[in-house]
């Protein structure tokens, strides 16, 4: 709470696809003291993109989508006028929007996050749609690079491969991915998220700013200024790209799933290779690369989520360890993330035995229960178990909120 101010948190660990801990920590709402639970969903932000990426592989995989087809040709959507700025938009493929390598950065500014000036500009009812935006960008947009020549990180892809997905199996985007991603994977409780505060969801925690910021909406209705996290950005529009609600016990499911390490496989492994594969022309050195949709670096799998007042990460470790902790306050301008991270990834690393349950097989929604489990853990897991959730100082609980800090350094 005092380093870092961020009023809850939820974090959800598993080994060799059991999950063997998920637990929430301090207050989902701070106003009403209503605490999170280990099932409390949260906005996930950008972690939205390894969803997208699974999808169009298994469209891929089912041979209905092919990587190196040119995206926008796929889309029945044309910018005003009918003619692109820039007509290189027309060679960026599938394989470049999923590797940020279309040239379609963020370099002068986030079209996602532009949402009134965006639909001002194309003549469309604000806030923009994904669709607005992309008639947006293919009439005012030039591409800061050749499109395959190198990696420069994509909202605005995403969108695009959101709506692609669409044309491809006939369905909304957050329906085929319920349907055909999440339910065969077993998780239920996911869903997109909304912009506005009256139309949060059930279980879902409140969002906290950091810098407690008031602004205009983006609905044109709305008069009165209202939270940055309520408004201040049009989270529908970014359904595909960081709109995703999830539980941290879902989001290790997501990651088990995939590749099978919790069967059965979403993917097959040929599949799961071109996902992780590394393209040399972008990467051509180096411990760390973006494949399709993830971040690896050492053999891991990872990706960052952040939209203003909440924060995401979620691991999969080449040593069976899967983890993800969400935040209900943004803290981009800290050291939470790498604090997190390191803290954890070390602990992981250094735990030489671990629990024989399986908490998937079990319903985990009150926090009565969840600090039950915390007890058990406590009570009958030695320091060298999992020291990091209940010692070591890695993790530590105060007065109903959490803060993480770094690993006490040694005496010599």
């Amino acid at each position: 709470m005092t380093e870092y101010g961020v009023p809850g948190a939820a974090l959800a660990v598993a080994y060799n696809g059991r999950l063997v801990y998920s637990r929430g920590f301090g207050y989902a709402d701070s106003a009403t003291k209503q605490t999170v639970a280990p099932d409390s969903l949260f906005r996930i932000g950008s972690i939205s993109k390894p969803f997208t990426a699974v999808a169009v592989l298994k469209l891929v995989e089912e041979g209905r989508l092919d990587l190196d087809a040119e995206a926008f040709k796929i889309l029945d959507i044309r910018p005003p006028g009918g003619e692109a700025l820039d007509q290189r938009i027309w060679s960026i493929t599938v394989r470049e929007l999923l590797e940020h390598s279309g040239g379609l950065g963020r370099q002068v500014l986030d079209p996602m996050f532009f949402s009134t000036s965006v639909a001002k500009a194309v003549g469309a009812p604000a806030p923009a749609s994904c669709e607005t935006v992309i008639r947006y960008m293919m009439m005012t947009g030039l591409l800061d690079f050749t499109p395959g020549t190198r990696y420069e990180y994509s909202n605005f892809g995403y969108c695009v491969l959101g709506r692609i997905i669409e044309k491809t199996t006939g369905m909304g985007y957050e329906d085929y991915m319920k349907a055909e991603v999440l339910a065969p994977m077993g998780i239920v409780d996911m869903q997109s998220g909304h912009t506005q505060l009256a139309f949060r969801g059930p279980n879902e925690v409140h969002y906290y700013d950091g810098e407690d910021r008031m602004v205009q909406s983006v609905f044109q209705n709305v008069t009165e200024p209202v939270p940055y996290p309520y408004g201040g950005f049009y989270l529908e529009a970014l359904d595909s790209v960081g709109g995703w609600i999830a539980s941290a016990q879902g989001l290790v499911r997501f990651a088990l799933s995939v590749d099978g390490a919790r069967p059965p496989a979403y993917l097959r492994p040929e599949t799961v290779d071109i996902m992780l594969a590394r393209n040399t022309v972008l990467w051509p050195t180096g411990d760390h690369y973006y494949a399709l949709g993830w971040e690896v670096t050492y053999s891991s799998w990872w990706h960052a989520g952040g939209v203003p007042g909440s924060a995401a990460l979620l691991v999969k470790m080449p040593n069976g360890v899967a983890w993800a902790v969400l935040f209900n306050k943004c803290c981009h301008d800290t050291e939470l993330f790498p604090d997190a991270d390191q803290s954890l990834r070390k602990a992981f690393n250094e735990t030489t035995s671990w629990p024989s349950w399986d908490l998937f097989s079990t319903q985990i929604s009150t926090s009565s229960t969840a600090s039950s489990l915390h007890s058990a853990l406590t009570e009958t897991v030695t320091p060298t178990t999992i020291s990091l959730l209940v010692g070591a100082g890695l993790v530590i609980v105060v007065a109903g909120g959490i803060f993480l800090r770094r690993r006490r350094k040694q005496s010599s």
